[in-house]
């Protein structure tokens, strides 16, 4: 039951989102609609799965860079061996994809535990290196939609429930809320319900009372990245099928709007601390602020601004909470 309970940041964060909806609504009545609403769903299915990637790297007290780097070498590579075999299966994609990325986390896991070094560094790196390597043998040429394999377009038009409005266009919920909850599931199973978990979550207090607990650093570290790689593989799979076309310079970049996501939802940077639903709600907050511009009648441009001050405020937030805690329990830090 003491999971099913709000904490105090993702309380105030519910209450962003409504007070923000409730205004956005005001000046614009068009955005109140279950259309809109669906359409944010499908929109921010592949923020949330990186994002939830991101949570358990925060949590292990590490972070990661190369995930999207990851995932548009998942994407692209997974769409130019459906074409090249003449395979097309989603199953195969996702398959393709998902290994990929596994076997990319699992290289930054390795150098990570093997040299020591700081998370930031190797997975800046390693982005640079892996993304290198599919220019190099693979190319940057772009698959266009026609050129697409028919299941993945057939993938990012399905929806598990279709609905029309009074003008006849079609809308509805999209399938991509299957992977989502399947990695919402494997997420929470991970952290919550095994000792890896606890492993996770104990790595991130302290890395010497991990090893004293009886944890494996290295295993944890494998696990940590090569779970991330996964979920890029599986987002590079559902991104080329949303947009139903690949360009290899697409996702670079984005990184850091879904860190902030996870770090808006309470997660803390010095690791430790984070929640999956807290995950959920930040990718809301971001998908909002993306989404409603338009119905507010502003430029792009206030994006950065909005993202920014949400940001500043959710840390600040959890950083006095982690204070305040502290010092009723004495606990004083240099």
């Amino acid at each position: 039951m003491k999971r099913l309970a709000l904490n105090k940041m993702e309380l105030y964060l519910l209450l962003i989102i409504v007070a923000y909806s409730t205004v956005v609504s005001i000046v614009n009545p068009a955005f109140l609609s279950l259309e809109t609403l669906l359409d944010m769903m499908r929109a921010s299915s592949g923020m949330l799965i990186l994002a939830l990637g991101v949570l358990v790297v925060l949590i292990s007290r590490g972070i990661d860079v190369s995930f999207t780097a990851v995932a548009i070498i998942g994407g692209y590579s997974s769409a130019r061996a459906m074409l090249a075999i003449g395979i097309d299966n989603l199953f195969f994609a996702f398959a393709v994809s998902g290994l990929i990325g596994l076997l990319l986390g699992s290289v930054n896991a390795l150098i990570i535990h093997q040299f020591k070094l700081p998370t930031l560094i190797v997975t800046l790196g390693t982005s640079s290196v892996f993304y290198g390597l599919m220019t190099t043998f693979l190319g940057t040429k772009s698959i266009t939609p026609s050129q697409m394999p028919s299941s993945l377009k057939e993938f990012g038009s399905q929806r598990l429930i279709e609905l029309s409005t009074s003008n006849g266009t079609v809308y509805g919920l999209s399938v991509f809320i299957i992977p989502v909850v399947l990695v919402i599931i494997a997420t929470w199973f991970l952290l919550y319900k095994t000792m890896i978990g606890r492993g996770i979550f104990a790595m991130g207090n302290s890395e010497e009372a991990a090893v004293r607990a009886g944890f494996n650093l290295f295993v944890l570290r494998l696990v940590i990245y090569a779970f991330v790689g996964v979920l890029s593989g599986i987002m590079g799979v559902i991104y080329v099928s949303e947009v139903k076309m690949v360009n290899p310079v697409s996702l670079v970049g984005t990184e850091l709007s879904i860190i902030a996501a996870a770090a808006i939802g309470g997660a803390k940077l010095t690791g430790g601390q984070g929640t999956i639903f807290g995950t959920i709600l930040g990718v809301t907050i971001i998908q909002l602020l993306n989404s409603t511009l338009v119905f507010l009648k502003l430029s792009t441009s206030w994006n950065s601004l909005f993202i920014g001050i949400v940001l500043v405020v959710s840390v600040s937030i959890t950083s006095y909470q982690e204070r305040v805690k502290n010092e009723k329990n004495l606990i004083f830090n240099s």
